[in-house]
């Protein structure tokens, strides 16, 4: 039998027997815990499972069917002879060699006579047996026939042990196993069963602990499977790795432009850099310092591009070829979406891709409230990135070659600051420019490296060439400056200033009208601006009825609100559906999946708003979208109304254009005041027109002296203000404004809104 001898340390478990100093096996209990020992049950585990036994628990006892099967095969006789014994395994457990037999069977009669000096009887011993045997079969019977190789059998038991487990293990090995006891509550129950030590070793090493609560196989097995399946995810990794930004000396422009071979001379690494700039060092030179930079990279031969203020969103056939499917776990659905990572010129750079986005995915699953659909879409953009950008940035790559991806205007959501992140874990220097330190950039990474300067410089455009080049003289951004200091938090305002406009509809008493009909809407309760977005308060009212059945003064209030930027309309409908419209032909063209297709629209020959400034263009489109989006026209999603919304917005009256052209979302809005005075019914055009007005910001009244419903027809909810002010009157025309007196405004504020001038 094999004698139990002691470690010099814990590495000696998983030395072959004919390697170690005395030929012996190991039979230790960990009472403790501390890294070494973590990292050796770690690999001790491991060899258990492989080719061992693990035990968790208790060993069950043998059930009746155990004991049943045992009676069949080898019958209930029991001898106190080793013979016998021998012969018994040889039937029990045939594949077992004659060498390992002799060794079980001599260790189980020690064991069983040992047991009968301290005062078993008999059927005890018999009891014992079966019980030793029917475990041997059961729980043990994959190492008894690898008992004595030189690769010596593992067994690994986690708890308090029972004296018969004790008793069979050590009888295992005896015979050749090599055993630890993982005893996270200490040796106290142990030394109960074996009082002076004598079948094992408790370990003692430096730095022991309490083992950690949450420690047990089953961690270590989560572990393990985690382990495994980050390999399966990474398959095989890369044989070089970036060194980012631990080789820069903080100098800007001038790190990026050092040489790649001045940068380490490491084979395993790319030396890369990845910095954010706030603010500019100085406003005079700094445009021209972008275009000498950009040419000296240009000039050393090295790949590059150039965004600026957004990295445009992948199309729906971006989108559409990356192949993807349904997915039950963040595991499942990378290991599946990164076989789209396809770099066939370079499999090394394929893996750097593979690893760098499996990286940056495994991390953003660990935020906060993401989930398995956000995360994948995330997942889709970034790789309709890669798949753009790849060839611009590594045609032809090969180490330690470094390409430089610039970004002016800084990280706008979380998948630019996800992808910009992706790409500096790859052969890419990527700088962050963000000159107008009152815009953020969202991106965060351990990685990154910033640079902060005092002054701040509004820059939409990145100079390629010397035409693009402006450069501001001293009094210039003076100016500017003290146009920040007048005009930032101070209720001044600059002529268009913004580029951005939200309406909200004021609750207003009808008297009301009148008294903020002719205000700048900065003066306007719930007027703000946030975020550089205006939020403009706007009247959207339905006036039915004529107060006290008085025409004329019923004339001159409106007389009154028809001033230089009031749009009028006297006769309903004001659009016919059959009035011709180009943009109709279009619409399927302009409007798919939901989504306004912008740049079809603006670039097609129908687009009649070509002319007009380009933030008042978005504006349009953004109101047109949201119209949509809001379902608020009857029959939207429902029956095509979204295509006549679409014909109805892109083919505005032209006085209405200009109109909008002018408009400044700090100053007095425009304004249309619709009457119908007959039972003519207002068009769904004109419910559109109007829905789509009160988005833009002007101030809508509709003068309904029949009091018959109108323009709440078409709408699929209530977003107007109605005020009933006296009597229905029928067949009432309206009169030339032109001609009734300005003189009458006076009277009627003063008469009809109890309030004079």
């Amino acid at each position: 039998m094999f004698e139990h001898k002691k470690i010099q340390d814990l590495s000696d478990y998983f030395t072959g027997l004919s390697g170690r100093r005395e030929k012996g096996v190991y039979f230790y209990r960990i009472n403790g815990y501390n890294g070494t020992i973590r990292d050796f049950i770690q690999k001790y585990y491991e060899a258990a499972r492989l080719s061992g036994v693990v035990i968790e628990g208790k060993i069950p006892n043998p059930d009746e069917k155990n004991l049943a099967y045992y009676q069949e095969v080898m019958g209930m006789d029991f001898q106190m002879k080793i013979e016998f014994m021998t012969a018994s395994l040889k039937k029990w457990l045939p594949r077992m060699n004659e060498y390992q037999r002799n060794h079980v069977a001599m260790s189980i009669y020690d064991t069983l006579d040992t047991m009968r000096k301290e005062g078993r009887n008999d059927n005890m011993l018999k009891n014992a047996y079966i019980k030793f045997m029917c475990w041997l079969y059961y729980r043990f019977e994959r190492i008894v026939n690898r008992l004595g190789e030189d690769a010596v059998p593992k067994i690994l038991y986690e708890g308090n042990i029972g004296s018969y487990e004790l008793k069979l293990i050590a009888i295992l090995s005896n015979a050749g196993c090599d055993v630890v006891l993982l005893q996270y509550q200490g040796d106290a129950d142990y030394l109960k069963i074996d009082t002076s030590s004598r079948l094992s070793y408790a370990l003692e090493t430096e730095g022991m602990e309490p083992f950690p609560p949450e420690f047990c196989i089953k961690f270590l097995r989560s572990e393990t499977e985690k382990r495994m399946n980050t390999e399966r995810l990474y398959g095989t990794k890369p044989q070089v790795m970036n060194c980012t930004n631990a080789w820069i000396e903080g100098s800007g422009f001038e790190d990026f432009k050092k040489s790649i071979g001045a940068r380490g001379d490491d084979p395993k690494l790319f030396y890369n850099c990845f910095v954010r700039m706030n603010g500019v060092e100085d406003k005079l030179t700094y445009p021209n310092e972008l275009y000498q930079f950009q040419l000296e990279l240009k000039n050393a031969k090295r790949k590059m591009v150039i965004l600026e203020n957004e990295i445009p969103k992948p199309s729906m056939e971006e989108i559409a070829s990356i192949r993807r499917r349904s997915y039950k776990s963040t595991d499942q659905m990378l290991l599946d979406l990164s076989s789209n990572i396809k770099y066939s010129m370079n499999i090394e750079l394929q893996r750097l891709m593979n690893k760098a986005f499996i990286d940056i995915m495994s991390e953003e699953s660990k935020l906060e409230g993401m989930n398995i659909n956000k995360l994948t879409n995330k997942a889709v953009y970034l790789l309709c990135w890669l798949k753009r950008y790849q060839g611009d940035l590594f045609s032809n790559w090969k180490m330690p070659d470094i390409s430089c991806f610039i970004y002016l205007g800084g990280c706008k959501n979380e998948n630019e600051a996800c992808f910009l992140r992706l790409l500096a874990r790859l052969p890419v220097d990527v700088l962050i420019l963000n000159p107008n330190r009152n815009i953020g950039c969202c991106l965060k990474d351990s990685l990154l490296y910033e640079i902060n300067y005092t002054d701040s410089l509004s820059m939409d455009k990145y100079p390629r060439e010397n035409s693009e080049i402006r450069m501001g003289t001293a009094a210039y951004h003076a100016e500017r400056e003290l146009d920040t200091l007048m005009y930032q938090d101070s209720g001044m305002y600059r002529n268009q200033q913004y580029e951005r406009a939200l309406s909200v509809n004021l609750q207003t008493m009808y008297e009301e009208i009148g008294l903020l009909w002719d205000q700048e809407v900065k003066y306007r309760p719930n007027f703000s601006v946030v975020d550089s977005v205006v939020n403009i308060p706007v009247i959207f009212s339905k006036v039915s009825g004529v107060k006290d059945e008085d025409i004329s003064k019923y004339w001159s209030g409106i007389r009154a609100l028809k001033t230089a930027d009031a749009y009028l309309i006297k006769k309903a409908p004001f659009i016919q559906p059959t009035d011709p419209n180009p943009i109709k032909a279009h619409v399927t063209e302009f409007f798919k999946n939901g989504r306004l297709q912008r740049a079809k629209i603006k670039a097609h020959s129908v687009y009649p708003y070509g002319f007009l400034r380009e933030e008042m263009q978005e504006h349009i489109l953004d109101k047109l979208q949201l119209l949509i989006e809001q379902k608020t026209i009857k029959g939207t999603f429902e029956n095509g109304t979204e295509y006549t919304i679409i014909a109805t917005v892109l083919n505005l009256n032209k006085d209405i254009v200009r109109m909008i052209q002018k408009f400044d979302f700090t100053k007095k809005n425009p304004k249309l005041i619709y009457i119908n005075a007959t039972e003519s019914m207002i068009s769904l055009e004109d419910s559109i027109l109007t829905a789509f007005l009160n988005l833009v910001g002007f101030d809508i009244v509709f003068f309904i002296p029949t009091g018959y419903q109108s323009i709440e027809k078409y709408f699929n909810r209530r977003i107007m203000e109605e005020h009933q002010i006296g009597g229905y009157l029928y067949d009432l025309q309206p009169p030339d404004f032109d001609r009734i007196s300005s003189t009458t405004r006076h009277s009627w504020r003063e008469k009809i809104f109890k309030r004079g001038n």
